[in-house]
């Protein structure tokens, strides 16, 4: 006597296809990378055929970023850091010309007052004289160069020459500064430290690109000169600034680019550790009268 076969267990081999991530739908398209049916929704467009979503995240997490020549992420776009830190002016400008200089009181840097309340090395960079030549003037000039720079270090990198070359011209101001003079308690304001900290830092950048850098050095040079002819200008933090941008902007340019990672993070923290010592090295020598508050 024969037993008759038994029906194949499980579902049937005609049943239709259907996509992984949402089994109620049915999808007889299937990725050309890996064979799966894909419904519309997890279809992604490729140079032949479609990919399903899955396998696009896996070639974009494969995928290394496109690096700028010193080693910064290359975006299009706009240039978002920029353009925030003018609008971050802009802003304070407002609140400064609001307030009748209160906000000007809170944030302006002067080195009597800076070792007590060091925050104050930074805000003064966003910080600007209620004329509107100075703000627009260092505004443009950011606007020059900024973007260029923002390009070619990429975002973090810019962040840090910018935030380190403003706290270097405060710097600037108090190396500079007699404790036992009137500038010791003189309110600073304004970007300018950091705009030529900028101006230092795209030199050795246009020189690595066999690019003519002297338009550039002689803008620093009438810049520089000013201050003989135009009264109320902290030529000393445009001193500052200048000096931490050239040694940032010629490390950047000049790191190999297996190395350039490691510069990126690393120059910049030694950049900042100088600064804060030569901040406690002046105050160290100040003597204990001069570092009461002074007024702006």
């Amino acid at each position: 006597m024969s037993t008759p076969p038994l029906p194949p267990s499980g579902p049937p081999t005609d049943a239709p296809p259907v996509c992984p991530r949402h089994p109620d739908r049915v999808s007889y398209v299937r990725c050309q990378r890996c064979g799966r049916p894909a419904c519309p929704e997890c279809q992604r467009p490729a140079a032949v055929g479609v990919q399903c979503v899955d396998c696009v995240a896996e070639a974009q997490r494969n995928t290394r970023s496109a690096r700028t020549v010193f080693g910064g992420t290359a975006r299009g776009g706009r240039p978002v850091v920029t353009l925030t830190i003018i609008g971050l002016c802009a802003v304070s400008w407002i609140l400064q010309l609001a307030t009748g200089g209160a906000w000007t009181q809170q944030w302006a840097f002067s080195p009597a007052i800076g070792q007590v309340e060091p925050w104050r090395f930074l805000t003064a960079a966003f910080l600007h004289s209620t004329t509107p030549l100075h703000i627009l003037f260092n505004m443009y000039a950011l606007w020059l160069v900024g973007p260029f720079l923002e390009q070619a270090f990429g975002r973090a990198r810019f962040i840090a020459l910018y935030v380190l070359a403003a706290v270097g011209g405060q710097v600037g101001v108090l190396l500079l500064a007699d404790p036992l003079q009137e500038s010791w308690y003189v309110g600073v304001v304004g970007a300018s430290g950091a705009v030529f900290g900028l101006f230092g830092a795209i030199i050795p950048v246009l020189r690595r690109l066999g690019r003519n850098a002297g338009q550039i050095v002689v803008l620093i040079a009438i810049n520089m000169a000013l201050p003989l002819w135009l009264p109320n200008i902290a030529w000393q933090a445009h001193v500052g600034g200048l000096v931490v941008g050239l040694a940032l902007g010629a490390g950047f340019a000049l790191a190999p680019r297996e190395r350039q990672r490691l510069v990126g993070w690393a120059l910049p923290t030694a950049v900042g550790v100088l600064l804060v010592a030569a901040a406690v090295w002046k105050y160290s020598t100040v003597p204990t009268a001069a570092g009461v508050l002074g007024l702006f």
